[in-house]
């Protein structure tokens, strides 16, 4: 396909990218894009929605969150460290997993969340590990994964200490999740095609690539290996949570079905330890 920006990837069906500038450059009004933060902001929207809250993304550091969340009668999470009895909620899977559902929820975050809240493609899905193989059938099910419908996965990527994009392992293995379920090889960028076969040579050991990462290791130091161990499991759940309305929304289960789906909590992720 001719015209138009050579970093857009205009001739292909299945697109890939990093942080916020690709999502931008890559969106397409007529197509869908899948935000992917194994570690933790997509894990954390998926576990969330799947028990029947409403998610609310929102770039962070930022100090009117909580009127944002006052504006839409939602409750908002606080850093790991600052969670407390009366305020359970934070981007950690385990904590989300162990507290009350409520029924709102404002997720702030650096990467995922300031993603989700600032992208303009015309669905924006919320992508992990967990739910890969769901999203990638919404995709294909919706007619997703051609040059004029293009589904683009986005890769949020973490931060160095300055503020500059960290790419990280973990959100290149989980966008290579969905890219390698949709089984459009002919449709693949070379950028998607290599982050698919990325995870098709890490997919066997998992759990341990995670934890061994950059990004496992920051998180096991700070006493939250539970959250890696949450987020390494690969097609836990069907959840599919679609951003309407500025809001990640229930779509394929129910509250009901969703202590069913994610299985039996860890034990570790309800202890006093996982704060």
């Amino acid at each position: 396909m001719s015209g138009g920006s050579p970093f857009a990837q205009l001739s292909a069906g299945v697109r890939f990218g990093w942080a916020l500038p690709a999502a931008r450059a890559l969106c397409d009004p007529a197509g869908a894009l899948v935000i992917v933060d194994v570690l933790s902001f997509t894990t954390s929207v998926t576990i969330a929605v799947s028990r029947g809250t409403t998610v609310y993304p929102h770039r962070w550091p930022d100090p009117g969150v909580e009127a944002f969340a006052a504006s839409r009668d939602a409750v908002w999470a606080v850093r790991r460290d600052q969670v407390s009895a009366a305020h359970p909620w934070s981007l950690s899977p385990a904590h989300l997993l162990c507290a009350p559902a409520p029924g709102r929820l404002v997720l702030p975050s650096p990467n995922g969340s300031a993603i989700a809240a600032a992208a303009t493609a015309g669905h924006i899905l919320a992508g992990c590990l967990r739910n890969a193989t769901a999203v990638a059938r919404w995709l294909s099910e919706h007619g997703f994964g051609q040059p004029d419908r293009p589904a683009t996965i986005i890769a949020a990527g973490e931060r160095w200490p300055a503020g500059e994009l960290r790419p990280a392992l973990e959100d290149l293995l989980g966008a290579g999740a969905i890219i390698a379920a949709l089984s459009l090889h002919d449709a693949l960028s070379p950028e998607a095609a290599a982050a698919g076969a990325a995870w098709r040579l890490q997919r066997q050991d998992i759990a341990d690539v995670i934890h061994r990462c950059s990004s496992g290791q920051e998180l096991t130091a700070a006493g939250h290996a539970p959250d890696i161990d949450i987020a390494a499991q690969h097609d836990t759940q069907e959840t599919v949570p679609i951003l309407t309305g500025g809001a990640f929304r229930p779509t394929k289960t129910t509250p009901e079905s969703a202590s069913q789906e994610h299985g039996d909590t860890p034990p570790a992720a309800c202890s006093a330890d996982s704060t």
